[in-house]
């Protein structure tokens, strides 16, 4: 046989692969393999990007022609306390459970790799097999799933948002990794040699896969921080403004007389409020991108809804109830049966209104501003200009032109109580009340001051130090170390520390 020529087809990896997985494992991210490759090129791609390592303690290999032996090869891999019949696995497959079924979450006793190529996965996928391929894909590091179809795909991640209670996302490039994408949670398509498709089925496109890095721990993290501080003020802002009617039925009544004034009401939301926590949710940062990239296990609280929960819920619902109370009872308490200097009574209804929506719209005001981690122009200009904008309109409503023009609608308080010390007295004493989270233990800041010379003895007993003290210079501490270092290594090396006060 005489060889005339040869032909190669190279299928290569994009930039950065490797180490984008590598840094995607670090913020305890699940990734999986899903292609229509043979097994052994999806075995030599899954080991060029570190899906599969050599340092693994075992890859199995799942290759049964029925269910039988499929179902033998999955359980001849897990533990053996996974197959006892207390096991919620066994109790689900022998009972039929009342409410959605969910795999608890379990610790693998090892470090390995499953693969599985389509013809076994169709048996797999079918009855109550498809939970035990499953739980034992989910307690291996990594899953290549080879020689599937494009439903086969989708029935995967199906597989996965039915009985994980996760977020997931399928990333493709190709017109066979449609139907995954639009089957994910969220769907990402990369532009490439195989077609538009996947690009224009997804949520989310770009060119390269190293992009995915930037979209999950940079822009994901901010954006489900901004998410959860919006909608904790959210619901703070507006228990606070509520439930001071609340109060107020039990002295009124219980008629329909609101405690703000109409026009009050109408602009909170639409105008006082609207502005801050539009600010906060596109502009608001805890770290910068560069920090969220070097550390990937900041991603990691997102992906325990540690920052809005229940429980998160429960405390902007106390604090918005305690806030609420001082808002109504302590002005309420002061002012009862009080009198100005020129011996007029100041406890009216509309000087009562007048302190309560002012002093909720600086709280409020003040709240959001402690909320917001990176301050631009931008955010200056939507807080402190919508406080602005409510004094203005404060005066203008109350002023004596509207009352002369229109008495029923605009009732004029005068200058004198709008300017009145014991207005602003009230106002700024409870936002200072109202900032005390009733849920937080005390906190003080102390202040550590360190020596910032040491002794010329202290040199001569340290090596490298005698051309020092031959000069006649000093060292002094550096307060923090410009090295790549953690932002909690940083803040430990900060002259302060914050002591719990029982």
């Amino acid at each position: 046989l005489k060889l005339l020529g040869a032909t190669a087809i190279e299928d290569k990896l994009q930039d950065k692969v490797p180490e984008t997985i590598i840094t995607l494992r670090k913020a305890t991210t699940k990734i999986w393999i899903l292609t229509g490759d043979k097994q052994e090129t999806a075995v030599n791609i899954a080991y060029s990007c570190n899906i599969l390592e050599d340092e693994m303690d075992g890859v199995f290999t799942v290759k049964g022609k029925d269910s039988e032996t499929i179902r033998q090869e999955l359980r001849g891999k897990m533990k053996p306390e996974s197959l006892l019949e207390s096991d919620p696995i066994n109790i689900y497959l022998t009972e039929k459970p009342k409410m959605p079924f969910r795999i608890p979450e379990e610790e693998p006793n090892g470090n390995y790799g499953l693969i599985i190529n389509g013809y076994s996965l169709a048996y797999a996928l079918e009855g109550n097999l498809e939970v035990e391929l499953l739980r034992t894909a989910c307690m291996c590091k990594g899953v290549i799933c080879c020689r599937m179809t494009p439903l086969q795909k989708a029935q995967v991640v199906q597989l996965v948002k039915r009985y994980k209670k996760v977020v997931t996302l399928a990333i493709g490039d190709g017109a066979n990794d449609v139907s995954m994408i639009k089957a994910a949670h969220i769907g990402v398509g990369i532009s490439g040699q195989e077609g538009m498709q996947a690009m224009l089925n997804s949520d989310f496109a770009f060119s390269q896969f190293h992009y995915l890095q930037r979209l999950l721990l940079v822009h994901g993290r901010w954006s489900y921080n901004r998410m959860c501080k919006f909608l904790s003020y959210f619901f703070y802002k507006n228990f606070a403004f509520t439930l001071v009617h609340f109060w107020y039925a039990f002295f009124n009544g219980f008629s329909a007389q609101t405690v703000y004034d109409t026009w009050f009401i109408t602009c909170y939301n639409l105008i006082y409020t609207s502005l801050p926590v539009l600010g906060m949710s596109l502009f608001d940062q805890d770290v910068n991108e560069t920090w969220s990239q070097r550390f990937p296990e900041l991603y990691e609280p997102g992906q325990h809804n540690l920052y809005f929960n229940k429980k998160e819920f429960m405390k902007c619902l106390v604090h918005g109830i305690y806030s609420s109370f001082v808002l109504f009872f302590v002005p309420m308490g002061t002012i009862y049966d009080s009198e100005r200097n020129d011996g007029r009574d100041l406890s009216d209804f509309q000087s009562f209104s007048l302190i309560v929506q002012t002093t909720l719209i600086w709280v409020v005001t003040v709240q959001i501003a402690l909320k917001i981690t990176y301050w631009t122009m931008i955010s200056h200009f939507f807080i402190w200009g919508s406080l602005g904008v409510y004094f203005c309109i404060l005066f203008f409503l109350y002023s004596d032109g509207l009352c002369v023009l229109f008495p029923s609608i605009f009732h004029f308080l005068g200058k004198m109580k709008t300017l009145s010390p014991m207005l602003w007295i009230q106002v700024f004493g409870r936002i200072r009340h109202c900032m005390k989270h009733p849920l937080s233990p005390p906190v003080r800041v102390r202040m550590k001051h360190p020596s910032s010379r040491r002794s010329a003895y202290a040199f001569s007993h340290k090596q490298g130090f005698g051309a020092l003290i031959v000069s006649g210079k000093t060292e002094k501490f550096k307060i923090a170390k410009k090295s790549k270092e953690s932002p909690s290594q940083s803040l430990l090396s900060l002259p302060w520390s914050l002591v719990r006060v029982d």
